[in-house]
């Protein structure tokens, strides 16, 4: 290897600097660096021992930049497709799922403020609503109630 090829590890510790990364997303990026087969496996079974690749922290980091702006649906679909267990997924949303109400109604008022006044403008904030992975009890409440 020569001193101007970075290595998988130096890579994925470039990755991780800027934002937590699961290991699933780690070897979706890293895969077409790897020479030798099993390189990429050592190198990040190593970064997780030491506690650079931690599930825990991608859960809560996801959690930090996406609940003002998305639903639990959305929220953890995203989670899921980064690789990470079920169970610890749905744990991790038990608490935004208490909130979803008051966070919808939030993200409502920023965008509509006002309530529909036909059935086409009710369609389109539900829509919106949708697209941001709310539930469909939840956006009737908030366009009907808000």
């Amino acid at each position: 290897m020569s001193f101007a090829q970075i290595s998988l590890k130096g890579r994925a510790l470039r990755l991780l600097s800027g934002r937590e990364y699961s290991r699933l997303e780690l070897e979706r990026k890293l895969k077409r660096f790897e020479e030798e087969p099993g390189t990429l496996e050592r190198a990040l079974d190593e970064l997780q021992a030491k506690g650079f690749i931690n599930e825990q922290r991608v859960i809560e980091s996801v959690l930090y930049r996406r609940a003002a702006k998305l639903g639990s649906a959305r929220i953890k679909q995203e989670l899921q497709d980064k690789g990470l267990d079920r169970q610890v997924v749905s744990a991790a949303l038990a608490g935004l799922q208490a909130n979803e109400h008051e966070r919808a109604l939030e993200i409502w008022h920023k965008k509509f403020s006002a309530l529909p006044t036909n059935a086409q403008a009710a369609a389109k904030q539900m829509r919106f609503l949708l697209s941001r992975g709310f539930s469909a009890d939840v956006i009737r409440r908030v366009v009907t109630d808000a």
